[in-house]
């Protein structure tokens, strides 16, 4: 059974540039072999992100996640049953959110500035799928 996941969380601590393309790199390396597709959208210490696959996969993925010391704030945004992926193409797309076009965080917010813990999960959903109709995400495998 196939699932997707999207949370949010914050950096513990500021991440350089160096630390964030290894953890991207560390997971285009990890979740094939575990099945795992998915979108991470950074704003440096923001962090929102779409894993999909098996449920047993996925749900150890994002444990692992909630109890990274470099997380603080996770919330899980939505979590549900799907008959096929969005993401199936990567193993580990990337978005950075300081790139975005405030025009289309302000169509999914009450600002410029995407918070995903004021928005639905529904909301993040639909901006990440715009991501990537719009060819916003800019690292594939």
């Amino acid at each position: 059974m196939l699932v997707r996941l999207m949370y949010a969380s914050r950096a513990a601590k500021p991440l350089d540039p160096e630390e964030l393309v290894h953890i991207v790199r560390q997971s285009r390396h990890q979740n094939p072999l575990h099945g795992i597709t998915g979108v991470l959208c950074t704003s440096g210490e923001l962090f929102i992100q779409v894993l999909e696959g098996g449920r047993t996969a996925v749900n150890r993925l994002y444990n692992r996640i909630v109890c990274d010391a470099r997380h603080t704030d996770v919330t899980l945004l939505s979590y549900e049953e799907i008959g096929e992926r969005r993401f199936a193409g990567w193993a580990m797309g990337q978005v950075n959110l300081a790139r975005l076009n405030p025009a289309l965080l302000l169509k999914y917010s009450e600002t410029a500035m995407l918070d995903p813990y004021a928005v639905s999960g529904k909301a993040a959903m639909a901006l990440f799928d715009e991501l990537v109709a719009t060819a916003a995400v800019v690292c594939q495998n």
